[in-house]
């Protein structure tokens, strides 16, 4: 069940953050995280959280748990802000946030003006659909497998401008989808009316991951014959990606990547993106007002042709944020970048790998998310004979390990190795299955 550690090793160094003070940082930061770590040594990046160790966490995906670097500057822009909060947000308003935007695009290898700021997955699938430019005669194709955020930022859009809604399955049995399978289908959803394909990179439902980077050469295909403003727009909620996948903007070649920040990244919790590339974002009509370039404009330091120049920030919802927590998004792009974005990928997609194989040797056991990476990712998604996945989870807890279930009609227990994780704490949450086969002793 084990598997070999990386040999790969380098003299790079994490620095940390200029110090903030013993006494402003919560004890834990004081006592238990050193100042500086390798990243190279998965025991040292798991030191950089402050997760208590009595449990095994399994379930970190949901919301993030802040390393070291991000707490460090939550707390920096926490204490400023609160010692003077006029003159520190006059300083940092307009250099802040392009700071945040040019770590993102260093992470996606996209153009940091193409990227807005927003506070979460929700929001950033809200904004981009309830902007989008529709004609009655228009549709917006989706699939059976998303999260509702999706469903009701799209229904909504349909109601006002009076496109149509479809869905789509993708494949029938997740545990046996393919790469073809899902091409063929997506395919044939496609008619001369639809405007807008909106799918889910990683289905939290069933753990399968779409080939995206495929379905956007399909799109590409099929877009070749289209006037500019009838093209299918290839929107992707990529929550479940972003911070696992070492992939670009580019490589996967969607329209838009929606994403949160504060779940897989483990950025600052209430914050997320949206990139799009130059002719996405003019498919859209903006309809919250920016603080950015566009307040600059307002107040007339930038010139009147920057918010058509940055969409990025032109599309970023303006208003006053949790600052502190927006303004510390770059650590958490800079902590993935350290470690290595190829590293991260092989050492989730290995836990996860011995932790299908495990179970799939499980009589009781029904795997369904797909054992091969190439359509899988960070979770797996499993029921137990003789248990729902309620009791499989309250088993889990029996037993200090964080698990959780799959929040849909058809649920499914879940569980979820991430960076923080090893394959001492995969095994022993596998065990915990093992131990749950029931056996019925007839006595004679």
């Amino acid at each position: 069940m084990k598997r070999k550690e990386f040999i790969k090793q380098t003299g790079l160094i994490l620095g940390a953050l200029p110090a903030l003070g013993a006494a402003s940082l919560p004890s834990v930061y004081r006592t238990s995280i050193p100042k500086t770590f390798n990243p190279l040594n998965w025991s040292e990046v798991r030191d950089q959280f402050a997760l208590r160790r009595s449990h095994i966490h399994m379930s970190t995906f949901l919301l993030s748990s802040h390393p070291k670097p991000v707490a460090e500057a939550i707390e920096k822009h926490r204490q400023a802000l609160d010692e003077d909060p006029a003159h520190y947000w006059e300083e940092h308003f307009m250099t802040a946030e392009p700071e945040q935007q040019a770590a993102a695009g260093e992470y996606l290898n996209a153009s940091p003006d193409h990227i807005a700021l927003t506070d979460s997955t929700t929001m950033g699938l809200g904004l981009v659909y309830g902007m989008l430019k529709l004609r009655p005669e228009q549709e917006i194709v989706t699939t059976t497998h998303g999260h509702f955020s999706t469903d009701l930022s799209i229904r909504h859009r349909a109601e006002r401008t009076g496109a149509k809604v479809r869905k789509i399955s993708l494949y029938d049995n997740p545990a046996e989808a393919s790469v073809d399978e899902i091409l063929s289908r997506t395919q044939n959803a496609i008619t001369e009316q639809t405007r807008v394909l909106a799918v889910t990179w990683v289905h939290s439902s069933t753990g399968v991951k779409l080939p995206i980077k495929e379905m956007a050469q399909v799109l590409k295909e099929l877009n070749s014959s289209r006037e500019k403003e009838d093209r299918v727009l290839f929107c992707v909620d990529g929550i479940h990606g972003l911070g696992i996948e070492d992939v670009t903007v580019d490589e996967l070649g969607c329209d838009f990547y929606i994403a949160g920040t504060h779940k897989w990244l483990f950025g600052p919790r209430g914050t997320g993106i949206i990139w799009g590339n130059a002719e996405a974002w003019e498919a859209l009509d903006p309809i919250i007002p920016s603080f950015g370039p566009s307040a600059g404009v307002w107040i007339g330091v930038l010139p009147e042709d920057t918010p058509l120049i940055t969409p990025g920030n032109f599309f970023t919802p303006g208003g006053f944020h949790s600052f502190e927590h927006r303004w510390a998004l770059a650590e958490a792009f800079r902590f993935h970048l350290d470690i290595g974005k190829a590293r991260i990928q092989e050492r989730i997609h290995s836990l996860n790998t011995m932790c299908k194989e495990a179970l799939a040797e499980m009589p009781h056991v029904q795997l369904h998310t797909p054992m091969s990476t190439e359509l899988s990712s960070g979770m797996v998604c499993f029921d137990v004979d003789g248990y729902t996945p309620t009791q499989v989870v309250e088993e889990y807890h029996r037993h200090n390990i964080t698990a959780s279930t799959t929040p849909y009609r058809e649920s499914h227990a879940r569980l979820a190795p991430s960076l923080i994780n090893n394959e001492e704490e995969v095994q022993r949450s596998v065990e915990v299955i093992a131990g749950m086969l029931q056996i019925e002793i007839n006595q004679t």
